[in-house]
């Protein structure tokens, strides 16, 4: 099986030069698809894997625009529409000076398993550019999203494509996008989500990603008996994600001893409790400060220029910022520090090395594509609440969300138990794989 597996990979490499984030998510995902298809002929005929790394459409694209300095800039935007079987392209647009094709096809192929563990009528898609919202001002941004926006239009709609947002791209930004969106189009439509409330967003919106994770976290702890009830939580991130996970667990009775941003960590003895959380939501949200800004104001410990959290001893881990910030050598610390538990609030922010260690000294490991699905899942719940016109209350919404986190940890233990150990990965990706696959089998060869 590792022949085939390796033979597979070389095709993918191959075809796709230069992409290794790319091809890390596909190796991942064909060490458990490969021997699941061998057992199961139809999906080889169809040659279902082949088809599902190839993007069925790829969009990439200058966008201009005017600084405050009144100076021309140009920025790569891009748009990848993964798979479209189960429902329209959905998936966030990300705004960051790393962003390149092979980063985001590894996105939109994920995106296509999440969007499928949610059990809702989603494809998998992602988008971005390589602009950095960083230090500019609110007039700059909108020039750009405005400028992203007037081609991304002509490829997106509430039944083709539904963009929402992701890392550089906020409340702020989506509002701006849709704005231009609605302009040119027409029409008040459900093409975006993470919309404001007050023009077709959903309650639990923001929140949903980082409640989705702890609520996936609570269930692999269930699975064992345990809980969030006095243990001690490590988040890396001070994002939306971050904030909202590190909300979710005080609220359960854990305790959150770190955050961190690109200049360095915070480690808190005490534990970041609520009033603490409300001055990290406006030192990120409003002021766009630092973190080192919180160990000044609460007299904790920093640690400058390292981002990654993972030296502090914590029972269960929540990593929130973004791939690949576990390595190998930091998941043995984190074994070594007695974690229990893993939850990823970032999209495979595991190497392949440190989810091997996970998986073989058999913790509790939830994989992004399963544990944050609950941001695309009530982005799911607000294309739905949008389509039928009406809006559901916050406890409505966070019921539907709690209830999709329960059902995806069911689906990875069907598909991922090996005696009385559950393989999370190869639950979420081969529970992933077959609706997907069933439905690009019905369609024929398309």
């Amino acid at each position: 099986m590792d022949a085939k597996v390796k033979e597979f990979m070389d095709y993918v490499v191959a075809t796709n030069p230069a992409e290794r984030e790319f091809h890390q998510a596909v190796h991942e995902v064909a060490e458990n698809l490969i021997p699941f298809i061998e057992e199961n002929p139809k999906y080889k005929a169809a040659r279902i894997l082949e088809r599902m790394i190839e993007p069925e459409r790829v969009v990439m694209f200058r966008v201009p625009w005017i600084d405050d300095r009144g100076e021309l800039q140009v920025n790569r935007g891009y748009r990848i529409e993964m798979n479209s079987a189960i429902g329209p392209y959905k998936g966030g647009m990300r705004f960051h000076p790393t962003v390149n094709l092979g980063i985001l096809k590894f996105l939109a192929f994920e995106q296509v398993f999440k969007n499928s563990l949610t059990s809702l009528p989603l494809g998998g898609g992602k988008g971005g550019s390589d602009f950095d919202p960083k230090g500019k001002t609110d007039n700059e941004v909108m020039r750009f999203c405005q400028s992203l926006m007037t081609e991304l239009s002509r490829h997106i709609g509430p039944d083709t494509d539904v963009p929402a947002g992701d890392i550089g791209v906020g409340g702020r930004e989506v509002g701006y996008m849709f704005g231009q969106y609605k302009r040119i189009i027409n029409e008040f439509t459900g093409v975006f989500t993470g919309k404001g409330i007050e023009y077709g967003g959903s309650l639990i919106r923001p929140e949903a990603t980082g409640y989705g994770a702890v609520y996936f976290a609570e269930e692999m702890l269930a699975s064992i008996n345990e809980g969030f009830k006095g243990k001690v939580v490590s988040i890396s991130g001070s994002g939306n994600v971050s904030q909202f996970a590190a909300e979710k667990v005080i609220e359960l009775g854990g305790k959150v001893v770190t955050l961190s941003d690109s200049t360095g960590y915070i480690y808190d003895k005490d534990g970041i409790d609520e009033e603490k959380l409300e001055y990290v939501k406006e030192l990120k949200n409003v002021k766009r400060g630092r973190i080192s800004e919180y160990a000044t104001k609460y007299n904790c410990k920093y640690v400058d220029g390292v981002s990654r959290p993972w030296d502090e001893q914590a029972d269960i881990v929540l990593p929130c910022a973004t791939e690949n910030e576990i390595t190998g050598e930091d998941a043995k610390k984190l074994l070594d520090n007695g974690c229990i538990c893993i939850s990823e609030g970032a999209n495979m922010p595991s190497t392949p090395e440190a989810v091997d260690l996970f998986i073989k000294n058999k913790i509790l490991y939830g994989p992004g594509k399963a544990a944050n699905a609950g941001g695309v899942a009530t982005s799911g719940l607000e294309m739905s609440q949008n389509s039928i016109k009406m809006s559901w209350t916050r406890e409505e919404v966070d019921e539907k969300l709690h209830n999709i986190m329960i059902n995806i940890h069911k689906t990875c233990v069907e598909f991922g138990k090996e005696g009385d150990f559950t393989n999370y990965v190869k639950g979420a990706n081969i529970g992933g794989f077959v609706k997907v696959a069933d439905a690009m089998i019905a369609q024929g060869h398309v």
